[in-house]
């Protein structure tokens, strides 16, 4: 099952680290962030769950709740919390799932057999309060996920489900954003009263909205 944006996320029930979860009932009204990792006990895999657990205060910040994934037992995933928060100086206090059998990553479709016919890739998936998929970003094991581009990616999330605009590359929370062309010019200051600046007819700035 291949996964789109826009797709309702499936509802799962799974055994992780802090014990039996809903993934519905854990994520609530909260945004969610769900990423899988080939194995327990490998090394890029600690400094990603390290460098999650670092940002705990980013993420809540923004009402997301993070959960992770491996096809090892939550017994597994205990010990390697361990040794997680003593290399990484931190403390993993978000769940990790045991998917043993990969049910959830088969629901997920994080089993890419021209990669690897058993590990899962490095899939994640943004999720929004609907229950939507947002974003999805698959990395091969080999390389480790940017976390503040995670971050920088829910920030346009959040800000876009609000207001009438769009960010442009390499946005940061606080630039100037986009003003989609459903926007007639003339109704714009009435919709952004910042000010903005018309580059093009089709491009047309404003400060961001909710700064």
């Amino acid at each position: 099952m291949s996964i789109r944006l826009g797709d309702t996320a499936p509802n799962f029930q799974a055994n992780t680290s802090i014990g039996e979860i809903d993934f519905y009932d854990y994520l609530g009204d909260s945004w969610g962030v769900l990423f899988s990792h080939p194995a327990d006990y490998t090394p890029v895999c600690t400094t990603e769950l390290g460098r999650t657990a670092a940002l705990k205060g980013e993420f809540e910040k923004r009402n997301v709740k993070v959960l992770a994934l491996s096809v090892d037992s939550a017994e597994s995933h205990k010990g390697w919390i361990s040794d997680i928060n003593e290399t990484q100086n931190t403390s993993v206090e978000f769940p990790i799932i045991a998917d043993p059998d990969r049910t959830v990553a088969n629901l997920y479709d994080m089993i890419h057999p021209n990669a690897s016919e058993t590990l899962t890739v490095r899939s994640l998936f943004v999720i929004s309060p609907d229950k939507k998929v947002k974003l999805t970003i698959t990395y091969p094991a080999s390389t480790g996920r940017n976390f503040n581009e995670v971050l920088r990616v829910i920030d346009s999330l959040q800000l876009t489900a609000n207001y009438s605009v769009a960010t442009p590359a390499d946005w940061k929370d606080g630039e100037d954003v986009i003003v989609v062309n459903s926007i007639k010019t003339e109704d714009i200051p009435a919709k952004f009263p910042k000010g903005h600046q018309v580059i093009k007819p089709y491009l047309r700035t404003t400060p961001q909205p909710n700064k």
